[in-house]
């Protein structure tokens, strides 16, 4: 699995599971399986309410603990300082396990407290309980404002991206600042699987428009996390390093962004 070296020394895999909606009862298993198929990244979330089948999924899967990076992040009602230390000793606790990598989920700018939770997170980190420390939908300038109060950058932001939606300005500040961009809805509820660019590739390679989408997030740099339930769609997903797309494919590509999110813009959340 190819991984991105982050700010802090760290590394994270390139491809993951996402466990957004994921019914909790079904979980475990789903995460074991993947497990089993070669995912060594499983991204989650206190909100998600399966916070504790992702860490029974890392267990049953019976690969080592220090061979799957975990991710969870901090919920909007738990903002502030000392909410946010609470919210995360929450977390450890139904998971069962120390994560890898904790996020601020929202920046949530109308509560004014995302400085606040970022400082707990550098306590955490500092205080040897959690490897890395990243944000989740933070704005340019909410970045520049908790790195300019604390002087510390986070190592992830997580953001909504697929070709519909590129954030490419985003991004390129990503790049100057060091923080890897990790890709949530990659595949855009599959608005562009028959998109001409797309369908080309497919053409070319026998792919299918969910792998050309997902390998044009890894060769962006992107970290990507797809979710699925279903056996064989996780495998799919799974299978993106077996072939390219040109350096024409990529540029048509980029033609693809409409500037259309599909989610909430994180100015105006929370």
């Amino acid at each position: 699995m190819p991984m991105l070296k982050l700010n802090d020394g760290n590394r994270i895999p390139c491809l993951g599971l996402g466990i957004w909606q994921i019914p909790a009862a079904d979980t475990a298993g789903i995460v074991a399986q993947a497990i089993g198929l070669g995912y060594t990244l499983v991204d989650g979330a206190a909100i998600y309410g399966n916070e504790g089948g992702l860490g029974d999924g890392v267990r049953d899967s019976g690969v080592p603990r220090e061979q799957v990076f975990v991710t969870t992040k901090i919920w909007n009602d738990h903002h502030g300082h000392d909410e946010t230390l609470r919210a995360f000793d929450d977390s450890v606790a139904r998971l069962g396990l120390t994560p890898d990598l904790v996020l601020i989920h929202w920046p949530c700018p109308a509560r004014g407290q995302y400085v606040n939770s970022w400082r707990a997170l550098i306590r955490l980190r500092d205080e040897g309980r959690v490897r890395s420390i990243g944000v989740s939908n933070f704005h340019g300038d909410h970045l520049e404002r908790i790195i300019g109060e604390t002087g510390v950058t986070p190592v992830v932001n997580q953001i909504e991206l697929h070709p519909q939606f590129q954030q490419a300005d985003l991004r390129a500040l990503h790049d100057r600042l060091g923080i890897a961009t990790q890709s949530w809805t990659p595949l855009g509820h599959g608005r562009s699987f028959d998109a001409a660019p797309v369908r080309d590739v497919v053409a070319r390679t026998g792919k299918t428009p969910a792998q050309v989408i997902l390998r044009w997030h890894v060769q962006l740099g992107c970290s990507v996390i797809p979710r699925s339930t279903n056996p064989a769609r996780l495998a799919e997903n799974f299978d993106l390093f077996d072939f390219d797309l040109t350096e024409a494919e990529m540029a048509a590509m980029a033609g693809l962004d409409t500037g259309v999110r599909t989610g909430p813009d994180p100015a105006h959340l929370g």
